[in-house]
């Protein structure tokens, strides 16, 4: 046997090589009809969800009838009950000061004291003139006096003209001495507001001098009050309500009041009178309601949130505040047909509560409200509910 053995040549007859064609072609066409039928789903799918991303996902929210009542909250001002600026109506220097701020005083307490040494002198001065003037109008009376005895006793002595002429003089001298007393009397009074007293019971709010400090008089009440006394015992509150929330707030109705500085406290206030009138300016009516304030605790001139419990009518509805769509066609909401069709419908606002909108007109109990509407939404478009288990549900209330 040779060192090389050769294998023998195998020999394919012809069926087998068709066989072998034919399962080719079949492997290679299998391929194809899977290759195609992939691509053909994956363009079905991808068109599909091209379609369904082409329709928004949207919430809804079911109108809710605004009966009872519902909180109205609106911001306010406190101011003292009793409010009173004290201001110099002499001049002077200041001496000295009684009452800091904070202090309670009653009526009549002094809180300070001014020193009036130019209206001394003018007192020394207006008391010499009286003096002068008594003594001249007693000089006169005595002349007249006299002159009318002659006149009675000699009419030829004395002319009755001379007579009248010295009684003249004695009126006269009898008017100075009533104007030097009424100047006296002035300088008094002028006197008498160096000392700075309280009103009335209360509480010193300000303290806006020192000692040694200049006082000029004011008397037109324009410059800087030295003192401030505030009756705080009870305070004013104002608040400025909305036209259409006017009839339904009434003297001697509860107000819920509440100040940041006491989170989670809340004061009772009492509606004492309302303007009657509305601002033209800002369609709203100015209320006032009063505060007791026993331990001091509301601090005047501070800014404060009332909640008023209004009542509704029965023909309003409520929906959520992000329903609303103000564009240059006005003001409407997004609703939802039978089909998930979105439709527009026009409305007006009866009240805005915050969160919340009571529909005065526009808006069926069972229609159902699109919050928040995509941008772009047109009238007729169709629409997919988001499956939330919030939709459908009753929104919060304000």
């Amino acid at each position: 046997m040779s060192e090389h053995t050769q294998l023998p040549e195998v020999q394919l007859s012809p069926r087998r090589l068709r066989l072998a064609a034919v399962i080719g072609v079949l492997v290679f066409g299998s391929i194809a009809v899977i290759g195609t039928t992939t691509r053909i789903v994956q363009a079905r799918n991808l068109h599909q969800w091209t379609d369904e991303q082409a329709i928004p996902t949207v919430l809804i929210s079911e109108p809710e009838n605004a009966n009872g009542s519902a909180p109205l909250e609106l911001p306010a001002q406190m101011d003292a009950f009793t409010n009173a600026p004290i201001y110099a109506r002499t001049s002077g220097y200041l001496k000295s000061w009684a009452k800091d701020i904070g202090a309670p005083v009653k009526a009549g307490d002094v809180l300070g004291i001014i020193d009036t040494p130019d209206l001394d002198q003018q007192l020394l001065q207006a008391q010499a003139d009286l003096a002068t003037a008594k003594a001249n109008a007693t000089l006169a009376a005595t002349t007249a006096k006299r002159w009318q005895v002659l006149r009675q006793t000699d009419p030829d002595s004395v002319s009755q003209q001379s007579v009248d002429q010295y009684n003249g003089d004695l009126a006269a001298k009898q008017a100075q001495v009533n104007a030097s007393q009424a100047n006296l009397d002035r300088l008094k009074a002028l006197k008498s507001y160096a000392k700075l007293v309280a009103p009335f019971d209360g509480r010193v709010t300000a303290r806006n001098t020192d000692v040694g400090a200049l006082i000029t008089a004011d008397s037109s009440g324009t410059g800087t009050p030295l003192f401030t006394v505030s009756d705080t015992s009870k305070l004013r509150v104002y608040v400025r309500v909305p036209q259409v929330y006017a009839p339904a707030i009434h003297k001697g109705d509860d107000a819920e009041l509440t100040v940041p500085e006491y989170p989670g406290k809340s004061f009772t206030a009492k509606v004492e009178a309302d303007a009657r009138a509305i601002t033209p300016t800002s369609g709203t009516t100015l209320v006032q309601l009063l505060v007791d304030n026993p331990d001091g605790k509301l601090l005047p001139s501070s800014y404060a949130s009332l909640k008023f419990k209004i009542g509704s009518g029965a023909l309003g509805l409520r929906v959520p505040a992000e329903a609303l769509i103000f564009d240059d066609k006005g003001l409407h909401v997004a609703t939802l047909d039978a089909s998930d069709h979105a439709h527009f419908k026009t409305v007006t606002i009866r009240r805005d509560y915050g969160k919340t909108i009571e529909i005065g007109s526009g808006l069926e109990a069972n229609d159902r409200v699109i919050i928040n509407p995509p941008d772009g939404l047109a009238d007729g478009d169709e629409v997919r509910i988001a499956k939330n288990p919030q939709a459908g549900k009753p929104h919060d209330k304000a």
